[in-house]
């Protein structure tokens, strides 16, 4: 640095004069005759100690004005710039970090002022609670606690008496759920406490948020949601049910009946039973909507359980040919659930193929591995790759006319059972759906 090396040499060359000066002080006063020499000798010496301590005494000095400044926090503190010796670098020195150090405290005033009015703009209220007093630590907090006076914590107890009591507790933390009257009607509350270190006291503060009308939203979309899947549902279950009755009733309504049409009218309304039961176990299953499917597992034979379904398509999608694959195995689980999963695939799959090709076709595949694969192809578009996850999600949906309910409700049943459900690209192009159990 240029100001080191110009105040060394300054500070040698006075100590050098002020050598120089004692010198001739003490040669002075052993020669006989020279009075005026010492005179003038000692006069040299004086000077020349002056203008030490003045060289060394002013960059103490300019150093303590400056650390002076810092402690008060004057950053508008000028030092001169002009001086020997290096002293105004060491000016220009000190103003540049009076600059920075202005400059610094500006931005963090700025982020104040920000942080300040992000606190007080805020729509949750926030309440701060420092030694006894509780005051509104923002607008909202204003808007929202009007009707009492003073600051202590029983003077809130208009709003409710637990939140009374929970103001003043200091030792509460945490967050719960507090009905409190707030607008002239009762209201389900959220508040969170927490202890903050403020200027070496213990502060709380306490966030109130008020979650009623955000519930009651909630629950009637709810509400609408589970009617969508209740409607979905069933009337997914029951167009193949009055196509069979229709074709039980074609059978039978001709004259002269014989054997083979007795035994399709048989064979037909057993599958309308069966699927009458499932339907029913269903709506049972999901009367509880805070419950999951309940899985009541037994084994059946998968190729009487394919065959059921081939009829229950057929029935519904006599255009869209259906190939059957199932292996001579049994499939432990819960029959109903798993026929209405697989009623969603199967007929996910004919719209599909129906609305994208001439020749729809379908592919039923009930195969032992481990786990047990359960698979339905079809011929139609796929499914995008960015999209094979988000298909699973409650009512999404590529279709103009879809709900977005069939395959969140077959995933959770896949998951009730243990299970998972996958979609893939299948070998001739198309969409996969593997259900492993």
């Amino acid at each position: 640095m240029g100001f080191d090396r110009r105040f060394t040499l300054g500070l040698i060359f006075r100590i050098s004069v002020l050598l120089l000066a004692l010198m001739a002080v003490v040669w002075a006063f052993r020669t006989p005759s020279l009075v005026m020499v010492r005179v003038v000798a000692i006069g040299l010496s004086l000077l020349a100690a002056a203008a030490l301590w003045r060289h060394v005494a002013r960059t103490n000095l300019e150093l303590a004005r400056f650390l002076e400044a810092v402690r008060l926090g004057d950053f508008a503190a000028h030092f001169p710039e002009a001086g020997g010796a290096g002293f105004g670098t060491l000016g220009a020195a000190l103003n540049d970090a009076i600059r920075r150090l202005r400059e610094q405290r500006g931005q963090i005033d700025a982020e104040l002022r920000f942080k300040d009015a992000l606190i007080d703009d805020m729509p949750i209220a926030l309440l701060t609670i420092d030694g006894g007093r509780v005051e509104p630590g923002n607008k909202a907090a204003r808007a929202l606690f009007t009707r009492h006076a003073g600051v202590r914590p029983e003077d809130y107890a208009t709003y409710g008496a637990t939140f009374a009591r929970r103001l003043a507790d200091e030792g509460a933390s945490g967050e719960e759920m507090l009905i409190l009257n707030l607008d002239g009607r009762a209201k389900r509350t959220l508040v969170r406490q927490a202890t903050l270190n403020r200027l070496g006291r213990r502060t709380r503060a306490v966030v109130v948020q008020p979650v009623q009308e955000t519930l009651d939203a909630v629950e009637m979309a709810a509400q609408t949601d589970i009617i969508r899947v209740l409607t979905h549902e069933i009337l997914n279950s029951l167009t193949p049910v009055m196509s069979l009755a229709q074709t039980t009733a074609t059978l039978l309504s001709n004259d002269q009946v014989d054997a083979a049409r007795i035994a399709d009218a048989r064979e037909a309304a057993m599958t309308l039973a069966r699927r009458t039961q499932g339907l029913g176990h269903f709506i049972d299953s999901y009367r509880v909507v805070a419950r999951e499917p309940t899985v009541v597992q037994h084994a059946f034979a998968a190729t009487e359980f394919a065959e059921e379904h081939a009829r229950l398509f057929r029935a519904e999608w006599p255009n869209v040919t259906l190939h059957v694959n199932a292996s001579p195995l049994s499939i432990h689980g819960d029959r109903a659930l798993l026929s209405q999963l697989l009623l969603n695939l199967l007929r996910n799959a004919a719209q599909a193929a129906s609305e994208h090709r001439p020749d729809p076709a379908v592919t039923l595949t009930i195969a032992p591995a481990q786990p047990l694969m359960i698979e339905v192809a079809d011929n139609g578009p796929g499914v995008p790759a960015k999209l094979r996850q988000e298909v699973f999600l409650p009512f999404f949906t590529t279709r103009a006319k879809g709900t977005g309910v069939g395959l969140n409700l077959a995933r959770q049943i896949a998951v009730a059972h243990g299970g998972t459900l996958e979609v893939h690209e299948a070998p001739g192009g198309g969409a996969l759906f593997r259900l492993l159990l």
